[in-house]
């Protein structure tokens, strides 16, 4: 990426971003057993073996040439919109601050204010270019991609040494950051900080990481990233939901399903409760009865299949899907589809099993689709000439013309 005086705020604003690939299909499914610049030349099973969840790992030229998917006036007008979740983080005069978006123009301090940050979430469910780098840790199984969050930031710039709970990825795509690391004996917070920021934080390792560099971090190793001139970062996080969070869902999830046993619709009954001087006071016999009931709770593995395969492709709060205004008839859709192939929306989320498939939070069984929907599932497109030769079974046509019709597939368009 070419590189500006820092005295030129128009530098990022302009600088190149990755080509339009908002009708381009998506990018190649990583092989596993194919070394790639991306992990420095391991393979996806070396890096998954050797470094996942385990150490952190400095690659340096992980995308040579590498170019941010939006540029600054983008990032910026993206922090600005009602479903996109921004923060802006500052450190002026020594004290931090965080403000939530939308981010209009003024809100943002100028690009040559020092020490600042903004951070924009879920990019890659609004940029066809954001989601096509995603799409390249796909190597990592899809239930435990979560998002590309891009962070700008001004000379100085950064959110403070902390640690976060799931792996990452920190990619340059843009100036310089320098990293410092370390596992931490002492997790004690700054008080009075509207941030997570380490007290005592005391680095191992660090590096300066330039436009094409990326550095692995498993689950709670402390970093502290601070800008060196104007920059940005791309940061490909993962889905590690705690045991309360599951827990909590899957017994939802079972009592709406019916599931949990014969028992679980059994009511309440107490005809042995005596008439009681105290009525405030919560009866011994409710206590030892509700334990009874929820010990007689019970569920199969194909439960917490369906749990995570409905959970785990449920698009987050934020995601609003965008039907087609004029949509095609189903005849139309398939005469374009078998011209141009069709691809899966950005945001949506498709998963599947040996029995069943989940698309954006519904479960159906896969009986038929299982001789296309791994496939398309997998590649999150189907070419023209491979849509001709499924489309000769009019149910497949009808499924997808039914998902066109609810913004989940795209058709046409593609490269």
């Amino acid at each position: 990426m070419p590189r500006r005086p820092l005295d030129h705020p128009a530098s990022m604003a302009s600088a190149p971003v990755s080509p339009d690939r908002s009708h381009a299909g998506p990018a190649p499914l990583p092989s596993p057993d194919q070394p790639t610049p991306l992990l420095g030349n391991l393979t996806p099973s070396q890096f998954m073996r050797r470094y996942w969840q385990k150490k952190p790992l400095l690659i340096r030229q992980a995308i040579p040439q590498v170019a941010a998917p939006l540029s600054r006036d983008e990032l910026f007008d993206l922090a600005g919109s009602d479903d996109v979740e921004a923060r802006l983080i500052t450190r002026f005069r020594n004290r931090w601050q965080l403000a939530h978006g939308p981010f209009s123009g003024d809100d943002l301090p100028t690009v040559r204010q020092r020490a600042w940050t903004l951070l924009v979430q879920g990019v890659d469910l609004h940029d066809d270019r954001a989601r096509a780098l995603l799409d390249r840790f796909r190597f990592v199984p899809d239930a435990r991609l979560d998002d590309l969050m891009i962070s700008y930031a001004t000379d100085g710039g950064g959110v403070g040494p902390h640690f976060d709970s799931y792996d990452v990825f920190l990619l340059q795509v843009h100036g310089k950051r320098r990293w410092r690391i370390g596992a931490q004996r002492d997790l004690s917070l700054e008080e009075g900080v509207p941030l997570k920021v380490l007290r005592h934080f005391e680095p191992d390792e660090e590096w300066v990481l330039e436009p094409g560099d990326m550095l692995y971090l498993p689950p709670h190793i402390a970093h502290d990233g601070v800008a060196e001139g104007e920059c940005m970062t791309c940061s490909i996080g993962f889905r590690a939901p705690s045991t309360g969070e599951l827990t909590s869902q899957f017994l939802y999830h079972l009592a709406e399903s019916g599931s949990g046993g014969a028992t679980s619709a059994a009511l309440y009954r107490d005809p042995g409760q005596p008439a009681v001087e105290c009525p405030a006071e919560l009866p011994h016999a409710l206590v030892a009865k509700v334990g009874e009931m929820l010990a007689k709770v019970r569920w199969q593995e194909r439960d917490i299949v369906s749990f995570l395969g409905a959970y785990l492709s449920e698009p987050k709060p934020s995601v609003f899907f965008e039907p087609p205004a004029r949509p095609l008839n189903e005849a139309r859709f398939a005469a374009l589809a078998a011209k141009s192939g069709i691809r899966l929306d950005r945001r949506t989320l498709l998963l599947y099993d040996h029995r069943a498939y989940f698309v954006n939070g519904e479960e159906n069984a896969l009986s038929n689709a299982r001789k296309w929907l791994p496939e398309f599932a997998n590649k999150r497109s189907l070419s023209a000439k491979r849509f001709v030769t499924l489309s000769h079974d009019s149910s497949v046509t009808a499924l997808l013309h039914e998902w066109y019709c609810a913004g989940w597939v795209q058709v046409g368009e593609l490269a």
